[in-house]
């Protein structure tokens, strides 16, 4: 008997949840794919990134990954065979789009067509995210998603793929969490492209939101009976304690980091508080845009890792709030993050409350730990198992609270090309080899496959 038959402590049953409850994997582009000079791709702002020494840890890139772009079927086999009813996966806009005006990349095209069709031929429902952080370089040199011009290129793009794929494919995520892509690329400077200015990073978030408001009718123009959604990184906040000045951090914080987003795209504008705490920095906001951003959508997408305590920190920048480290005694991941499944039930019921959208689906949710591969080739992640078995508990909780979790999409399908962690760091069910592109069902994905083969 391996670990996998074991029960987990807090795990649900397969029954308890909906027959039509959607169970997958995630992955992106960029992470997963490799082949970075075939197939008629150009390069993307994470190329240029990883090229630069010093931003990956390992100094490596994602120039092969996990070499998905040879190896899609057996990753599609192993999916399949998981028991994955979906399958959330992104379309990389370098392999598409070669160029300003240039035509769309048909062998770009082609590769996600045939993705698209073995899901199907296996039962895997696809699930389409189109913008995973991969922006083409060219269009960085012209300022990237700072510049509006950026929306209209998108458009182009998102236009291309879905008339290709729109037959096939019904559900649709414009972005993936776009605090990521202005705050961390673009005012951290820890992801690509780089780059450190808050007023920057803000005027990005704008144009990633105008270009998600702006995204969505066209899809549904192309898209028969299309479904449309956006999937946001969110923590559930806490105050470091019950001071007036950590309390009043806590809502600094929370104007930015997740009122910033939800409150625009549920016709609410940006919060007024944080608009008068960011001066200056606010973005250049055209008539009409709000109203765009603003577009009412099928569902909303959830990526939860972990719940973040705030302090206040006068002179912190961008606004005198500081996240702080786990408490003391915590259990962490190898990423130092805070284990709190019940973390997810708390997130899931605040947006339920305060926006009520009809339908969320957990559209990442992993766990990072330092796997090891046994002398008989199992890997026992024992911490991931249980992550994965109690946060999925968590969600059980929330729907039976009213929460309208219609899906679960764990991170990751495999290990990959963690960002800037490089391949330091594994999330994966499937562990992967690097040296020979090896597959191997760890135990948490064998817990996984257990679960849902259970009676539903």
């Amino acid at each position: 008997m391996t670990t996998s038959d074991h029960p987990e402590p807090g795990a649900p049953a397969r029954s308890d949840f909906a027959r039509d409850f959607l169970w997958g994997c995630a992955t992106s582009s960029y992470q997963i794919e490799g082949a970075a000079a075939e197939g008629g791709r150009v390069e993307s702002i994470w190329d240029r990134f990883a090229a630069t020494p010093g931003k990956v840890r390992d100094g490596s890139s994602g120039a092969v990954a996990c070499d998905h772009y040879h190896r899609w079927p057996e990753d599609m086999d192993i999916a399949r065979d998981m028991g994955l009813n979906a399958y959330r996966f992104s379309i990389a806009w370098p392999r598409v789009m070669p160029g300003i005006g240039a035509a769309p990349n048909q062998e770009g095209l082609d590769f996600y067509a045939r993705l698209v069709d073995g899901m199907l031929e296996r039962g895997i429902q696809p699930w389409a995210t189109l913008y995973h952080w991969d922006l083409p370089q060219y269009l960085q040199e012209r300022g990237g998603w700072a510049e509006r011009d950026t929306v209209q290129r998108y458009l182009e793009f998102v236009d291309a793929v879905t008339r290709r794929l729109g037959d096939r494919v019904q559900h649709w995520i414009t972005h993936n969490e776009p605090w990521c892509t202005a705050i961390l690329g673009n005012y951290e400077g820890v992801h690509a492209p780089g780059l450190a200015d808050f007023g920057t990073a803000l005027q990005v978030c704008h144009h990633v939101l105008l270009s998600h408001g702006k995204a969505v009718p066209l899809i549904r123009a192309n898209v028969a009976a299309a479904r449309v959604g956006i999937s946001l990184s969110l923590h559930p906040l806490r105050a470091a304690s019950d001071s007036a000045a950590d309390r009043a951090a806590m809502e600094r914080h929370d104007g930015l980091r997740y009122r910033w987003f939800l409150d625009p795209l549920h016709g609410r504008g940006y919060p007024a508080a944080t608009l008068e705490q960011v001066g200056a920095a606010a973005p250049v906001v055209h008539e009409g845009d709000m109203a765009a951003i603003a577009v009412a959508t099928d569902f909303m997408g959830v990526n939860y890792y972990f719940p973040e305590t705030v302090a206040d920190a006068p002179g912190h920048a961008p606004l005198d709030a500081r996240v702080l480290p786990p408490p003391a005694g915590a259990e962490t991941t190898a990423m130092g993050w805070e284990v709190a499944p019940q973390g997810l039930g708390e997130l899931l019921g605040r947006i339920h409350a305060d926006y009520a959208p009809q339908e969320l689906y957990i559209t990442e949710n992993g766990s990072c730990y330092d796997d090891e591969v046994q002398a008989d080739g199992s890997v026992n992640d024992a911490g991931r198992r249980r992550y994965l078995a109690r946060h999925l508990g968590a969600m059980k909780d929330a729907i039976a609270a009213g929460v309208p979790v219609k899906g679960y999409f764990a991170w990751s399908l495999v290990d990959n090309f963690e960002w800037a962690e490089g391949y330091l760091r594994r999330f994966g069910l499937v562990h992967i080899d690097y040296d020979t592109q090896q597959r191997r069902l760890k135990e948490s994905g064998k817990w996984y496959r257990a679960f849902l083969r259970q009676p539903d």
